[in-house]
């Protein structure tokens, strides 16, 4: 079985570079490396997480598959078809098929239209119905992200936060997607809301059957919705594997350093907490080698002069670092990444 009949979305050496102009011509002098490079795959009905620090690339490697921003290079294939290849135009066809859900609702929403007008739109615009089917269709999603009819025919300013988020989600929804991605969905919102929207998504993806590429730097809701997880420094992946390897065994510095900083709910488990010295260093100068070697605590000097390969070190299980060095066994190194199955829908608790 080949990559692309395993996979929804496999992206290859994805790069997005932002150009720096300066002088008076305003000639580019540089680049910003929002996304250096990654690469990963998502199955079917799987939820695949992105996380890392704020400024890292998660945001940009998302609107870049999107095409909400046209990358510098590489590949984004939707089931084993490049989306790159396509024209703007063509791929106006592709939008129903693959939705995003932004981190502030109220601004991606028209405060102009009702929630009726707002969710009718995108089926006319698509032409899936008209009329009465299209009337129907605004109804029923509505009621399945927790909506009344009543509401439908209010403006956004009307609604919280809570609220305005789940017309967000039957407004993505409504076309019938494959692939949804949720960039900070849920991180403006309070906890017990957050636990709310959260249950919901997961509970319209087992009835839907979607597929999440899920954004987000809170390790703690990345832990309850992921099937696997992606972690992303400086526009490079540093680790990947499934939820549960990543949360009880993080091979690299930077996954530690991540997961040390979760607060323990249990008064007697006091772990050590890694503090990380100096600053995310500037995406436009990053450091020779390893991106992330000027801040490591176990850092040293082949660091400094050879970028670490992404490679497996264990059974899913890959990360670049020079701890890890399977150089020699090339063969190792993986095209695709197959998910750990997932047996049920867990519910996340307030």
């Amino acid at each position: 079985m080949n990559v692309e009949e395993r996979t929804i979305l496999d992206v290859r050496e994805l790069t997005k570079y932002y150009p720096q102009k300066s002088g008076i011509f305003k000639r580019t002098s540089n680049y910003v490396r929002a996304v250096d490079g990654i690469s990963f795959a998502i199955r079917p009905k799987e939820t695949f997480s992105l996380v890392g620090e704020s400024g890292c690339g998660k945001s940009t490697t998302g609107k870049t598959i999107l095409r909400l921003q046209e990358p510098t290079s590489g590949q984004v294939l939707f089931k084993g078809k490049d989306l790159m290849d396509y024209s703007k135009r063509e791929f106006r066809s592709l939008r129903k098929d693959l939705q995003m859900i932004f981190q502030d609702p109220y601004s991606s929403l028209n405060p102009r239209m009702t929630v009726r007008q707002l969710l009718k739109e995108p089926i006319l615009t698509h032409r899936m119905a008209n009329g009465k089917e299209a009337e129907q269709i605004v109804i029923d999603i509505a009621e399945k992200v927790g909506l009344s009819r009543e509401q439908l025919d209010r403006h956004p300013h009307e609604f919280s936060g809570g609220q305005r988020q789940r017309i967000s989600i039957a407004r993505a929804l409504i076309l019938k997607p494959e692939l949804v991605i949720l960039d900070e969905a849920v991180s403006a919102l309070d906890v017990s809301i957050q636990a709310q929207i959260l249950n919901l998504l997961m509970d319209l993806q087992e009835e839907l059957e979607l597929t999440y590429l899920f954004i987000s730097h809170d390790l703690n809701v990345v832990k309850h919705v992921s099937d696997r997880v992606g972690v992303m420094y400086l526009g490079q992946m540093m680790e990947m594997t499934d939820t549960e390897q990543l949360y009880d065994n993080p091979l690299h510095p930077y996954t530690q350093s991540l997961l040390s900083a979760i607060p323990s709910t249990d008064p007697f488990n006091k772990k050590e907490r890694i503090i990380l010295k100096g600053d995310v260093p500037d995406p436009a100068n990053p450091p020779s080698g390893c991106p992330f070697r000027l801040r490591c605590p176990k850092a040293h000097d082949r660091c400094a002069i050879e970028k670490p390969a992404f490679q497996e070190v264990a059974a899913d299980h890959f990360v670049a670092c020079h701890l890890y060095d399977q150089s020699e066994n090339p063969e190792q190194v993986p095209v695709s990444i197959e998910p750990a199955a997932r047996t049920e829908t867990p519910e996340v608790e307030v």
